[in-house]
């Protein structure tokens, strides 16, 4: 059974590893803070039913050629029947999540910030209908463009219930271990309110930016409506991934990127970045399912 913890009890269980550290400095916004995986895979192949993302019309061979891809990703199983926030009530502690505990050969893509606001990323993810989960922050993505793109985005793979997840990420993206109480509840409850005016919904996944939380953060994320806190094992960098507990790929592993154009990605565009990260999946034996399926 998934049930809260503290956050002191939590980072006295789970030390943080010196190489997660390293992988937080290399995502440039992704960080550490003290955390641990939640809960254990407890639905076994009979309790499944079948993934609203893989219901979705697949994309064609072309497609993925036309991306750089040789082939198309392979369906995504059919995720547990019980979401693993389920025991997690209203106003109360979140989860807090590195890794989905799961057999499956997924992982999870999850893209931050919103500052590059590239129109052939949204065609790329439409063609390729890819699942993928977005943690924004607001003046970030508020800027140019706007939310509107991101409401493309999160309408990518077809169909209402295979929607992309919009999920909170701060308003201006600080270090929350560094604010009061209060400060910190302004900057994730104030996304929960721009997202859900935006969006209609009220997101119930958190990141904190560079990953730093402490017990005030669960008390702040928890009253807001947030069901978890959503961390990462792997980081996308340009060409490549940088794992923080392993040399490659395991089951559940949730995978950091960023909404990041050239200049960040030293002349590489944030599709190429994705057809990197996805060939990377692919020669792992991978492929990549919705977060919101499991979490």
């Amino acid at each position: 059974m998934l049930t809260p913890i503290s956050g002191r009890l939590r980072a006295a269980l789970a030390p943080l590893s010196a190489a997660a550290v390293l992988a937080g400095l290399l995502a440039g916004c992704s960080g550490s803070g003290a955390n641990s995986p939640a809960g254990a895979d407890k639905a076994g192949a009979s309790a499944r039913t079948e993934s609203p993302a893989a219901r979705a019309t697949a994309p064609d061979d072309g497609a993925y050629r036309r991306w750089g891809l040789d082939k198309p990703l392979a369906a995504p199983p059919a995720p547990p029947a019980a979401r693993m926030t389920r025991e997690v009530k209203e106003g109360g502690a979140p989860l807090v999540v590195r890794r989905v505990p799961t057999k499956d050969k997924v992982v999870f893509v999850t893209i931050d910030d919103g500052a590059e606001k590239d129109p052939e990323f949204v065609k790329m993810a439409r063609e390729l209908k890819l699942p993928f989960s977005m943690f924004l922050t607001d003046d970030i993505a508020r800027a140019g463009s706007g939310y509107g793109y991101f409401g493309g985005l999160r309408d990518a793979p077809g169909g209402k219930a295979a929607a992309n997840g919009v999920h909170n990420h701060t308003l201006s993206h600080p270090n929350l271990r560094t604010l009061a109480p209060e400060a910190q509840r302004r900057e994730i409850c104030g996304q929960q309110d721009a997202l859900e005016k935006r969006f209609g919904t009220r997101p119930a996944l958190f990141r904190p930016p560079y990953g730093n939380y402490n017990d005030a953060t669960l008390t702040a994320a928890g009253s807001c409506g947030v069901k978890a806190v959503v961390l990462w094992e792997v980081t996308m960098q340009i060409n490549d991934m940088r794992y923080a507990q392993s040399g490659g790929l395991r089951p559940g592993d949730i995978v950091l990127a960023h909404f990041r154009g050239p200049q960040e990605l030293k002349g590489t565009s944030m599709t190429k970045m994705v057809t990197n990260m996805l060939r990377s999946i692919q020669a792992q034996g991978y492929t990549v399912a919705r977060l919101e399926d499991y979490l």
